[in-house]
């Protein structure tokens, strides 16, 4: 446990080692990576998408049904730390809005 530990985040290697990690987890629950972007992971079920991207140690999350987001949080909690799972307000310096069924980006 302390090897995976120090390789996570001790290292200079934390972040690929940490997508890797993530990457591997996704792809086994069925999500196909993006193809122009391999951080962007894509799941149908049923007509519906979820979709999660991955920037750094982040992962920004959202799909078609509250069912199939609360799924994804309790999947991730159940397989890693998760300090913070709320709504989204900002990202990369950009102000997020939801209103109604459309999000607005500043």
């Amino acid at each position: 446990m302390y090897k995976l530990k120090k390789a996570l985040y001790g290292l200079k290697q934390a972040p690929r080692a940490s997508y890797e990690r993530l990457t591997e987890f996704l792809i086994n629950q069925g999500y196909r990576k993006g193809g122009t972007d391999k951080t962007l992971f894509v799941k149908e079920e049923k007509g519906r998408l979820i979709i999660a991207h991955i920037y750094v140690d982040d992962i920004v999350f959202g799909g078609m049904s509250n069912q199939m987001v609360q799924h994804f949080v309790h999947q991730m909690q159940s397989e890693f730390e998760m300090s913070l799972v709320g709504e989204l307000t900002y990202f990369l310096g950009l102000q997020v809005k939801q209103m109604e069924d459309t999000i607005f980006i500043s």
